[in-house]
């Protein structure tokens, strides 16, 4: 299976994102795509020359979840923002699950807000558990650790300081403020509806 870029030029003009800091970004991404295929290409050809008990095979398949989860996670984040950015709606059914797992969305953004300002890199992600129906924020340190089994991400959040230090240099408060008002809440409504089934 080959891997293809998605296009998200739409997003130029972005509120409080910089067309350079979006292509840069986007450019960025676009190499996790082309790494993940050449890794997908490896290791099939090793499979194939049966050098599946190499050091080199081991080292391929761990590199596959960076590379794998780096693609993903920013289609899931450049997805969830939006130039038309919303307040999640009173009556959704997001912001019903929200309320009940955290009391009230200012609780909730609190929170998220604390998460995703807290030193080192990584993202801040509200993951849907599907075996409990609880929604949370948690922090993920790289692409390929801590994320959490059964659970589903709702809504991605990029705090490796590419998604910023253009436009705000060393000031991830400034960007956060920035990033909260493009997100796009319908596709975060839309991804807890596909996994949640209502």
């Amino acid at each position: 299976m080959v891997y293809e870029v998605k296009n998200f030029d739409h997003l130029l003009g972005l509120t409080g994102f910089s067309d350079t800091l979006l292509k840069n970004h986007f450019t960025l991404y676009q190499g996790y795509v082309t790494n993940t295929n050449k890794l997908a290409d490896l290791i099939s050809a090793m499979v194939k020359e049966e050098k599946v008990s190499t050091p080199e095979f081991a080292e391929l398949k761990r590199r596959f979840g960076w590379e794998f989860n780096g693609m993903r996670l920013h289609e899931l984040y450049f997805s969830n923002v939006a130039k038309n950015g919303k307040a999640l709606s009173a009556g959704s059914a997001l912001m019903k699950k929200i309320v009940a797992d955290f009391g009230s969305y200012e609780l909730w953004e609190k929170e998220m807000r604390a998460i995703t300002a807290m030193r080192g890199i990584g993202w801040g992600i509200v993951y849907y558990d599907i075996s409990t129906g609880k929604i949370f924020n948690t922090w993920v340190n790289e692409h390929d650790v801590g994320h959490l089994s059964t659970c589903a991400p709702i809504l991605v959040i990029d705090v490796f300081e590419h998604a910023y230090i253009t436009d705000y240099g060393i000031k991830r408060a400034d960007y956060l403020e920035a990033l909260f008002k493009v997100l796009n809440w319908e596709e975060a409504s839309k991804r807890l509806e596909l996994v949640s089934g209502h």
